[in-house]
């Protein structure tokens, strides 16, 4: 079975609550990597111990997982996905290879808790996100970020 498919067969838990796994994905990402705060700056007023729960939290975290979710259904061929998301994150939000690394093993560690994902679900999540990662590398290269 294809990795996307892996991870996809346990996706319906996310799909449907993109809101509340995806509040959950920044808030971990921030507990763990409390350095991943700064990169961004629409939550620079909210105060630490307010970010949990906080609206606009929860729905920057469903955005992510909606990209994620689009990324995972393209099979592979998400080229029209990825460059315009790869072009932002350069160009206006400035995020370095790394964190797309950490955020990935933050939802790897939910969707394993929460959805189900077992071994081979986590291993190939993780080889989706190598690839993904690998792509946005280069759209930084051929745009001239040192992501």
């Amino acid at each position: 079975m294809a990795d996307h498919d892996l991870v996809l067969k346990c996706w319906g838990p996310v799909e449907a609550d993109y809101t509340g796994y995806g509040g959950e994905v920044l808030n971990r990402l921030f507990n763990e990597h409390p350095e991943t705060l700064k990169l961004f700056p629409k939550f620079e007023g909210i105060a630490q111990g307010d970010l949990v729960g906080h609206p606009a939290v929860a729905a920057h975290g469903a955005t992510v997982l909606k990209k994620l979710g689009e990324l995972l259904k393209a099979g592979g061929d998400h080229a029209g996905i990825l460059k315009p998301l790869a072009n932002t994150h350069a160009n206006i939000h400035k995020i370095g290879l790394n964190n797309f690394r950490l955020i990935t093993e933050v939802i790897v560690k939910l969707m394993a808790e929460k959805a189900g994902l077992d071994g081979a679900g986590q291993a190939a999540l993780r080889s989706v996100m190598d690839v993904v990662v690998c792509d946005i590398d280069g759209y930084y290269k051929e745009i001239g970020f040192a992501g």
